[in-house]
């Protein structure tokens, strides 16, 4: 077979994903959104190996076109020699738990049930697995999992089912391409059962919301205080998203010039982008925090720049709330209940302030234009309301 059928220039205008070989089991894998991975196959007794070799123009250490020849052909002498290339004790690459993650969402698309699933499966992994993401995929023991799971165990236990669930599945995966050996420690019946604390109940219902005429002094209390927590409490607050979406913003997605907060649809519960016209004191809180930021995230922290966790933001929430009950999630409630009976906008405004989808298709349609100026002056209404209480 042919080698050296790649060249940098012509990598460089590959757009499409795809495998893309350069001859004798030396292959570049592009995924979908850009991330390029060299990997190497060869056969033995049919069965079939792969050995990851790293990426291709990413990370600390980039693996070029030509250091990925010379990784193949150390893999090629060693097979010619009767040797093991995985056997080495000098692995060619390390295996990790986003290596395996990423693989298993590849081989996922086509198959999602829809574009939400999809990025709720993304979202997930992506986000609340990320503490297991530069483990060796070899040496993810229970007590990885379990740190993992626990911070959103009692407070979300949906989300942290899913959450344990989708490990569960990049375990198994790798444990199927033999890049791990022995049971999946991320199962529930016979092991994470018998270490996690009890489930709470999974009750339908609302969240419990802050009555909004108490919403000012709550707002008040928190523009008070100076921690990252609080500050990204009140962003949530005047815009009326998730607590996910607040967390983990970056500085990239707002433009300042423009008065705009647009979340990626990956970002967003429904899968599609979500656009939110932002009022004077939220556009000074984003301006504040870039005289601080230790990353790209907008309310990260720290050393390491990570996002505020959920558990700081529910702690800064009930400190400035008189009603100790109230939750992050019942904020959205909040703005809800305020729209609907204090204000003359239409209904349709306000569930598309929220993101959810609108019973009016004309009114949907127009969202980026018309509908747009109207959330404008609704959310601007908004933050008037809670910085004067009228």
């Amino acid at each position: 077979m042919a080698r050296h059928k790649l060249t940098e220039t012509g990598i460089a205008r590959i757009d499409k994903p795809g495998i893309y070989g350069d001859g004798d089991g030396l292959y570049l894998r592009v995924r979908k959104g850009g991330s390029r991975q060299w990997f190497f196959i060869y056969r033995r007794e049919n069965k079939r190996t792969e050995i990851g070799l790293g990426g291709y123009g990413q990370g600390t250490a980039p693996v070029s076109l030509s250091l990925a020849r010379e990784r193949a052909e150390e893999i090629r002498q060693k097979l010619a020699r009767g040797a093991d290339p995985k056997a080495d004790n000098r692995p060619v690459h390390v295996v990790t738990f986003r290596y395996v993650m990423d693989e298993l969402l590849h081989s996922k698309e086509g198959s999602w049930k829809n574009d939400k699933h999809r990025a709720q499966w993304l979202m997930t992994l992506e986000r609340y697995a990320a503490p297991l993401h530069r483990l060796p995929i070899a040496s993810v023991a229970v007590g990885d999992v379990k740190a993992c799971i626990m911070p959103h165990w009692l407070e979300r236990p949906v989300t942290a089912d899913r959450l344990r669930s989708r490990i569960e599945a990049v375990l198994d995966y790798a444990i199927a391409h033999e890049w791990r050996d022995g049971a999946n420690c991320a199962k529930w019946k016979g092991l994470l059962e018998k270490l996690m604390p009890p489930r709470q109940r999974l009750v339908r219902g609302h969240h419990a919301a802050l009555p909004y005429a108490d919403a000012p002094r709550t707002a008040e209390k928190l523009r008070n205080s100076n921690g990252t927590a609080a500050r990204a409490v009140e962003l949530l607050m005047l815009t009326a998203v998730r607590s996910s979406e607040a967390r983990f913003a970056t500085f990239a997605e707002f433009d300042l010039q423009e008065a705009l907060w647009t979340i990626p649809g990956e970002r967003m519960k429904s899968g599609a982008e979500h656009v939110i016209p932002l009022g004077q004191r939220a556009l000074a809180i984003i301006h504040a925090r870039r005289l601080v930021a230790s990353s790209d995230y907008l309310f990260g922290g720290g050393v390491d720049g990570r996002p505020v966790s959920d558990t700081a933001m529910t702690k800064a929430l009930r400190l400035a709330s008189p009603d100790k009950a109230a939750t992050i999630h019942g904020l959205r409630s909040t703005f809800r209940d305020w729209a609907g009976d204090k204000t003359k906008f239409d209904r349709d405004v306000a569930e598309m302030a929220l993101a959810h989808a609108v019973r009016d298709k004309t009114e949907a349609a127009y969202r980026r234009s018309t509908a747009l100026e109207k959330r404008r002056k609704l959310m601007l209404a908004w933050e008037s309301y809670l910085g004067r209480g009228e």
